[in-house]
């Protein structure tokens, strides 16, 4: 096959990315998105075969068929509440793929029509520096990110003294490796600088608490596609280049988003020390809150199929217990007794960007009644009854009313506005962000104590 040709796929195979990319903008139109992007993966592959550097298909074929066979498995067991945690673990692979790599240019210059010795350009030293460092970064602080979602490591963040400034250290030890690699290179100076790397990127995760984590995650997905784009200068693969500038864009884009919905800047994310799992009071009076009003499945039917209009505001415990087919149920039964019913979706919701809009497309609720928070904020106040079910920091009205909170400033989800809001939760323990939430003690709050899924097949039995 000529270069031409290969050029040309290569740009159809960058037009189907690029049209994958604005498919996966709306609900209503990620599946085609999805398939236009694997169309533009099969092209890109089956181009890349076609170059006349590959000497053998047997490897090739053979890593495609073992990484195929092992995503394949990954993709049929893994649960939607998982993929935080396989969008971390991919991200680390992408991240040790570009280490690799530049280690094999460094290692065989020839291999990769790069001139060895000290004839080798200060351009693909910088090209083999930037992928090392923004791939092994990646790949620790993706594990240790992993590690957090999968409850391997506490969610809370891990602080000692002096963390900040040995972090600082750290960096600068980086800087100077990467300065000496790039002037003088030598594969002493590239392990070495791949080794900080490595350690800086754990360092500077291991501090961060759950409630950043969906930050965390959208920074890594973007590195991965900045590490991409350095094996593809390395590989001198304009392909690649394309789709990890897209990716890194992306992801720099979506962790703004994020950042924003957060009322945060990004630097106090990376800073880190806020967020984390904690257990809350059992009851109120350990809180100096008062008491809590606890409801059942029946009390909630009765109030609910006697709404005017109900806002449903699903959060990670959603996720968790799997519930939202019956939460679409009870909807679709509120609907036929002629309840106006919503949804409401906090920007950070779930434990990464998308992740409630994409368990209410798995039941197939109408994406018209899916709004974002800043659409929807403003109709609590009109609202009968603001069902919470799995949320919890993002309803928390300490964010707006008390100086002295974490998550002050945070913009939440105005639920206490409505005239009745009931909490599905299965205790009185702090949300993700270890913060109280003083809405449970509310007059016009009811507690629904139990899993979510049972909880709503309850309503449904009692509607």
């Amino acid at each position: 096959m000529s270069a031409n040709a290969i050029n040309i796929a290569y740009l159809v195979s960058a037009i189907c990315f690029i049209l994958a990319l604005r498919g996966l903008s709306s609900p209503e139109t990620a599946r085609t998105g999805n398939i236009i992007g694997i169309l533009g993966m099969a092209i890109a592959i089956g181009a890349t075969l076609l170059l006349p550097q590959i000497a053998t298909f047997i490897m090739v074929l053979g890593g495609i068929a073992i990484g195929g066979a092992i995503g394949t498995v990954i993709a049929l067991r893994v649960k939607i509440t998982g993929l935080p945690q396989l969008v971390a673990i991919f991200n680390s692979l992408v991240g040790l793929a570009a280490v690799f790599i530049a280690g094999a240019a460094l290692h065989s210059p020839s291999l990769y029509g790069i001139p060895s010795g000290d004839a080798m350009p200060v351009s693909s030293l910088v090209e083999m520096m930037l992928s090392t460092t923004i791939g092994a970064v990646t790949f620790t602080g993706s594990v240790i990110a992993f590690a957090k979602l999968q409850g391997l490591v506490t969610s809370s963040p891990i602080v000692f003294p002096m963390q900040q400034a040995v972090n600082g250290f750290l960096g600068l030890i980086l800087l100077f490796a990467a300065i000496a690699f790039t002037g003088w290179g030598g594969e002493g100076l590239f392990w070495a600088l791949t080794l900080v790397c490595l350690i800086w990127g754990a360092m500077v995760v291991l501090p961060i608490g759950g409630a950043d984590m969906p930050v965390v995650i959208s920074v890594l997905n973007s590195l991965s596609g900045w590490a991409s784009t350095g094996i593809g200068f390395t590989l001198d693969n304009p392909l690649m280049i394309i789709t990890g500038a897209l990716v890194g864009a992306s992801g720099a884009i979506l962790s703004y988003i994020m950042c924003k919905g957060m009322n945060r800047s990004l630097i106090s994310v990376l800073i880190g020390g806020f967020g984390g799992e904690t257990a809350g009071p059992a009851g109120g009076a350990a809180a100096g809150l008062g008491p809590v009003k606890a409801g059942n499945a029946d009390d909630a039917a009765f109030m609910l199929k006697n709404a005017g209009s109900v806002i449903i505001v699903p959060g990670y415990g959603m996720a968790v217990a799997q519930a939202q087919h019956a939460l679409r149920e009870m909807c679709d039964l509120l609907k036929a007794e002629g309840v106006r019913v919503r949804y409401a979706i906090h920007p950070v919701a779930g434990r990464m960007p998308g992740h409630m809009n994409v368990l209410l497309a798995e039941a197939n609720v109408p994406y018209d009644e899916v709004l974002e928070m800043d659409d929807i904020n403003r109709d609590f106040a009109s609202t009968d009854v603001a069902f919470v079910i799995g949320a919890n920091d993002t309803t928390n009205p300490s964010a707006r009313t008390d100086p002295s909170s974490p998550i002050y400033g945070m913009p939440v989800l105005e639920v206490e506005k409505a005239r009745m809001v009931m909490f599905v939760k299965r205790s009185m323990a702090s949300g993700y962000a270890g913060v109280d939430n003083p809405l449970f003690f509310n007059d016009n709050t009811m507690m629904l104590f139990g899993d979510a899924k049972k909880m709503c097949e309850g309503i449904v039995k009692a509607l």
